[in-house]
């Protein structure tokens, strides 16, 4: 039987996996179009969340908070882009790199050291990246390689987030997002606006609600369990998205397109697994090194 740190993880899983199919199901309306959609619906959940619980929506630290929505929204248009022109597996399997892009970026923003193996990783899952590129017959290289900037956005926006975590409310964090994302996304769509017709209405509305679904069950996650027991539970999206992609738009692969999606996976999933370790070393070593009484 699961724990429930678990199962939240896999509801959050599959509510971000049917979120990309919606967003896979109309390609026809420009991807800032769809996020204004989902802006003004997380904009509104988040808002009212945050008044229930009496906490100001402005926060304290609002430089990076506004560097957190900027990042967030740039990574956002790039993925969506993806999504609408990459076989579904492909553009979720790319979006994995910004766990790596975060690790390389802290180097520079926070200080933290990289070791030796885990460059090892990184060229592992750049390798699969190349794979991808050059032997996927379905996978435009112009996408492929927005997708790329997407994940090192992602690790912007994520870097930016590690800096707020104690100085801000998770729903604060929340709430700059889309609240930074809106006024882009409606000027834009206002010069390049694209008339949703039919079923297009229903589908946009479920981008929004099964972002916040994904969002609040992988919180729930992390309250109920320790990080490192869930966080490579996220990686069970590919299956997802390996499924949905066949079932619903008929998508299949070559043997090497599989193998670069499982070199990209690999790499990440290692890097994440030792820098794991690494922190479980170091807790024990600040133990240790504690006075006896």
């Amino acid at each position: 039987m699961f724990s429930k740190g678990v199962r939240y993880m896999l509801l959050s899983t599959l509510f971000f996996a049917l979120m990309n199919v919606c967003v896979k199901l109309v390609p026809h309306i420009p991807a800032m179009e769809v996020i204004l959609f989902r802006s003004a619906i997380s904009l509104v959940i988040s808002y009212v969340a945050l008044r229930r619980q009496q906490v100001s929506v402005w926060g304290n630290n609002r430089g990076l908070l506004i560097m957190r929505g900027l990042t967030g929204s740039t990574a956002l248009v790039l993925f969506f882009n993806t999504l609408q022109n990459l076989p579904l597996a492909t553009a979720a399997t790319i979006q994995y790199l910004s766990p790596i892009f975060t690790t390389i970026l802290g180097v520079f923003l926070v200080k933290e050291k990289v070791k030796p193996w885990q460059w090892v990783f990184f060229a592992i899952s750049f390798a699969g990246i190349i794979v991808i590129e050059g032997l996927d017959a379905t996978a435009n290289s112009l996408y492929v390689w927005m997708g790329v900037g997407s994940a090192l956005f992602s690790g912007l926006a994520y870097s930016s987030i590690r800096r707020l975590n104690t100085r801000e409310h998770p729903l604060v964090i929340v709430f700059y997002f889309p609240l930074v994302a809106l006024p882009i996304a409606g000027i834009y769509s206002a010069f390049n606006w694209v008339q949703p017709e039919g079923w297009d209405w229903a589908i946009l509305l479920l981008v929004g609600l099964f972002t916040q679904l994904g969002q609040y069950y992988m919180t729930m996650s992390y309250q109920a369990e320790e990080i490192s027991k869930v966080a490579n539970l996220n990686y069970i999206g590919i299956i997802y998205a390996l499924a949905l992609g066949f079932i619903l738009f008929d998508e299949h692969f070559e043997l090497a397109t599989y193998v670069g999606m499982g070199l990209v996976l690999v790499g990440v999933v290692l890097n994440v697994r030792y820098k794991n370790k690494l922190t479980k070393r170091e807790a024990r070593d600040r133990e240790a090194a504690l006075p006896k009484v």
